[in-house]
């Protein structure tokens, strides 16, 4: 049996350190002396004391190395225990939230997946405002890391053909984790605040340009508005996707980028079939509303650009009812969740190179059945792709579809519609945000819906934002045997 200390170590300093960036809204409350600084103090002094108790119980066993199981009940302990933590605000403040709504909101920010069980987001204290963005801009530097360090060595859905990556690879895991996060922190740091001053130029008032800024980079989603993006202008709109567009693109480019590598991002195949995808979506979307709609000219254009890439990048931001917009866009929009973004990004769902590769391999297969003889390598980027790598793309596309189908499956027993249970768990997994339907679509929220429906999405946020069997490989036998 492994030692779980060295796990317990790192999930009690990262509790510690969630509990510290409590003190932000804390001081922001205190200095609008709107009297909810109170929730906060409280919050971080329950987060930072479980925390630090851990972690003080444990040093001892400080994690300089991991072995693969401990690796794997990390990347799968920290998502779940800060939500845990990250909640209490929501409980102890103006919300009076349930646990429940609270743990969905804390889980749904943390995932960055901006899927809200809040109404009256115009009238919340400034704190837990910014809060919900804290969370979300902390789920998005973490994802980038795990996506870098953790999820190659898991073998995770493919993720292993990025071993090497930008990186140097070699050593332990968590030294390599530390030292790969300082490099991304500046470069996430920079392009949060690019993105508050392009806000703020835009006509965004200061809070409103930082808390946005903050969301569109994790790609999460979450507003200061009921809204969302419906009360902005048009500048506003296309600053915002050229920033959700930014933050949906391998980190690691933009390090090589900073490092003489300009080019690196023009090379990238994933890159350059994610614009590929949202040219051909936009323009598809836009002669729809051009056709069939009052969304005409720069409008339609505008409209369908922006909700487009917000679902494809999974921030899911709205700027528009696009359910309203027929058929046909409801389609478009339920398989542009399913895409995501590139690997090493901000973003969700699937993935495009996930869809590379699995075409790939089809064609090469289709290949052997015409010259039975023949010798057919499968490459991607100009690298030879073993099939350990294949099998594990396939093997992810079966269990994320089938996962799909059971969540909404269970969601429908809570009695929910069809559509809003199938939208819902897409959402859920894809790490979407809004679903479709009156009840999740783009003008409502999670708030109606039950309680176990609730728990149920929570778990499938989870699934989805840690590519699903770095979760499920936890629930079998052979796990805990080795």
């Amino acid at each position: 049996m492994f030692d779980v200390r060295p796990v317990f170590n790192v999930i009690g300093m990262l509790v510690s350190f969630l509990g510290l960036t409590m003190l932000f809204p804390l001081l922001l409350d205190f200095s609008r002396g709107n009297g909810h600084s109170g929730a906060f103090f409280e919050s971080f002094l329950i987060t930072v004391l479980m925390g630090g108790m851990v972690y003080l119980a444990t040093r001892r066993q400080k994690a300089s190395g991991l072995s693969l199981q401990q690796t794997f009940l990390l990347t799968t302990g920290v998502w779940v225990a800060l939500p845990i933590f990250g909640a209490l605000p929501f409980v102890l403040g103006a919300t009076d939230a349930s646990y429940t709504d609270a743990f969905f909101e804390a889980m749904s920010g943390l995932t960055t997946t901006g899927a809200t069980v809040f109404t009256g987001l115009d009238y919340l204290p400034d704190g837990l405002l910014l809060w919900r963005s804290i969370l979300q801009w902390i789920g998005g530097i973490g994802i980038i890391v795990v996506a870098m360090v953790f999820l190659p060595e898991l073998r995770v859905g493919g993720m292993q053909i990025f071993r090497s990556e930008g990186f140097d690879t070699s050593g332990k895991i968590l030294p390599r984790a530390t030292e790969i996060a300082a490099q991304i922190a500046w470069l996430y740091i920079g392009l949060t605040g690019a993105c508050a001053f392009v806000y703020l130029a835009s006509g965004m008032r200061t809070f409103d340009a930082v808390l946005h800024s903050m969301t569109t980079i994790a790609t999460g989603g979450f507003s200061s508005y009921d809204a969302s993006f419906v009360r902005f202008g048009a500048t506003t709109e296309y600053a915002g996707t050229v920033f959700m567009c930014l933050a949906a693109l391998p980190f690691v480019r933009y390090v090589q980028l900073i490092n003489g590598q300009p080019l690196s991002v023009f090379k990238d195949t994933q890159v350059r079939m994610f614009f590929i995808i949202l040219i051909f979506l936009v323009a598809f979307l836009t002669l729809v509303l051009w056709q069939d709609s009052s969304l005409t000219g720069e409008l339609g254009f505008r409209k369908a650009l922006f909700n487009v890439v917000s679902i494809v990048t999974g921030t899911g931001y709205v700027s528009a009812d696009y359910g309203t917009w027929g058929s046909a866009a409801i389609v478009v929009f339920f398989y542009a969740g399913l895409v995501g973004g590139c690997a090493g990004s901000t973003s969700c769902s699937v993935k495009v190179f996930r869809y590379q590769l699995l075409f790939s391999a089809i064609r090469m297969q289709l290949r052997k059945i015409n010259s039975p003889n023949g010798v057919f390598n499968l490459r991607y980027q100009g690298r030879l792709v073993g099939l350990d790598i294949v099998n594990s793309v396939i093997s992810f596309f079966v269990i994320f579809f089938v996962t799909l189908g059971v969540s909404a499956m269970a969601l429908v027993f809570t009695g929910l519609d069809t559509l809003t249970a199938l939208s819902g768990a897409a959402a859920a997994l894809g790490n979407i945000g809004p679903g479709l339907g009156e009840i999740i679509g783009p003008t409502g929220n999670y708030s109606s819906i039950s309680g176990a429906a609730k728990w149920i999405l929570a778990i499938t946020m989870l699934l989805g934002r840690l590519e699903l069997l770095a979760v499920y490989a936890l629930f079998t036998i052979r796990f805990w045997r080795n």
